[in-house]
């Protein structure tokens, strides 16, 4: 099969479009062809060994897995004797190592039916994105008529944030660049913020609930926007200053600090599993999360789909479309 691989971390560079072999079935496996491939954060880090500290995990000195990609959807094409869950011709969506390839292999707990609302594109970009979001806004305990403010509101994260909030009953204010506050609105913020021509966490609003999607600013700065007994819940740690921990330190801090003051701060960890791809499901086909996908790159592009992303020049998500099938019956 051809699929995106590196032998190296580093940039977009070192991913080449190489033959290899599919790959193996377990007992409690699913192998899928693969229609599209989302493009999110964690395919950079993962591509880049960035905070260098993930690479005790990743791989020291190269990637374990060495073909890019980690959401995706598709049809199965061969299941493992233990799955009960999924058969033959079964259209899915979820997570696995090495999406941007022609076939990828999940675990059966890592896939959900894809939504009957969406098309492959539309549906591979919610796995990783639209779980994260569903956690954050749980995450946040949202109650009809608070006021909540998305940080990051026109990224892949931000718009689906933004999404289950407003369905949650809050008023929603969108942070984004004067360029992208139209997705904030689309997505159905209330009110947007412009964040580079003013503070947008200066005091002035206090918010119930503050989500926070690869931010940089300190906690001190946060909370003096929440109520007293607001919560702060960060997605991810993009604060750019440190190659060993990158903002993750940031995540660590805000456990600490809660301990001792009246509002809560956590960093929300996000699990692609059956209850958060089911909830993510239930929510696209009930008209909650809309996808925006702004753009499919080719398997062979997948290394300029990355680069668009880590230039913060997308405008909600972009995926890789891998092949195409026939429309569904119907």
């Amino acid at each position: 099969m051809k699929a995106i691989v590196q032998d190296t971390y580093g940039s977009a560079d070192v991913l080449e479009l190489r033959d290899i072999d599919r790959p193996a079935v377990g007992d409690h496996d699913v192998r899928f062809a693969v229609e599209a491939a989302g493009v999110d954060r964690s395919v950079w880090h993962m591509m880049t060994g960035r905070p260098t500290m993930s690479r005790l995990f990743l791989g020291l000195r190269a990637p374990k897995i060495r073909v890019r990609g980690g959401e995706a959807a598709g049809t199965v094409v061969e299941v493992g004797p233990g799955v009960t869950r999924f058969a033959v011709g079964d259209e899915v969506f979820g997570t696995a190592p090495g999406t941007y390839a022609e076939f990828a292999v999940a675990a059966e707990g890592r896939l959900a039916h894809r939504p009957v609302t969406v098309d492959a594109a539309q549906a591979a970009s919610l796995p990783i994105s639209g779980a994260a979001a569903w956690f954050a806004v749980e995450a946040a305990r949202i109650k009809p008529g608070h006021r909540i403010l998305v940080l990051g509101a026109s990224g892949g994260v931000g718009i689906y944030a933004v999404q289950l909030a407003k369905a949650a009953g809050a008023h929603v204010t969108g942070v984004a660049s004067g360029g992208k506050l139209d997705l904030a609105r689309a997505a159905g913020a209330d009110e947007v913020l412009d964040y580079t021509v003013g503070d947008v966490v200066d005091g002035s609003v206090l918010y119930d609930a503050i989500i926070d999607i690869g931010g940089n600013r300190t906690l001190g700065r946060l909370r003096r926007a929440l109520t007293r007994g607001g919560t702060l819940a960060i997605v991810g740690g993009e604060d750019g200053r440190g190659q060993v921990l990158g903002g993750f330190q940031r995540l660590m801090l805000a456990g600490v600090v809660s301990a001792f003051v009246p509002q809560r701060l956590l960093g929300v960890m996000s699990n692609e599993g059956p209850a958060a791809l089911e909830a993510v499901r239930a929510a696209a086909e009930a008209g909650v999360l809309v996808p925006s996908i702004e753009r499919e790159f080719a398997l062979a592009e997948a290394p300029d789909a990355i680069r668009a992303l880590d230039a913060r020049s997308v405008r909600g998500k972009v995926v890789v479309r891998v092949a195409r099938k026939a429309a569904r019956a119907g």
